[in-house]
């Protein structure tokens, strides 16, 4: 669900070894009790501590019901894993957010048919227009 546009990437991130440490203390942190693993509590007190917002109950499903039946819960490789995940989805939406501001030169929140043209006049001249109103529908 929450990993799709990080999927479609065909460019793969790493985490620098800082930000790789401070998943691992932030998943030691959150396993209170040292367990190996962290319930459902626990991964939604880590997301807010990674990300900054109280996950959703669809989204923390997604996650619970992603790992394997025979644990209680998510163990560190399975949590790297998720919050490599994550992170490359908000790089990828900050990306394709950095790139439409660069369009929306009016501030409006919504590109026009003729900021859409304008927009592919500067980046790819000599792009067809057909192709240009085919992307914009």
């Amino acid at each position: 669900m929450f990993f799709s546009e990080a999927r479609a990437r065909s460019q793969t991130w790493e985490a620098s070894p800082s930000e790789h440490r401070m998943w691992v203390e932030v998943f030691k942190a959150c396993d209170e009790d040292h367990k190996g693993y962290l319930s459902r509590e626990d991964f939604k007190i880590a997301v807010v501590m990674l990300f900054g917002y109280k996950p959703s109950k669809i989204e923390v499903d997604s996650v619970m019901s992603s790992i394997n039946p025979n644990t209680s819960g998510i163990l560190l490789e399975g949590f790297l894993n998720i919050v490599r995940k994550k992170k490359e989805a908000q790089r990828y939406r900050n990306e394709v957010r950095h790139i439409f501001t660069a369009f929306d030169t009016y501030y409006r929140g919504f590109l026009t048919l003729e900021d859409f043209k304008k927009a592919f006049r500067q980046v790819a001249p000599k792009l067809p227009e057909r192709t240009v109103l085919e992307v914009f529908r």
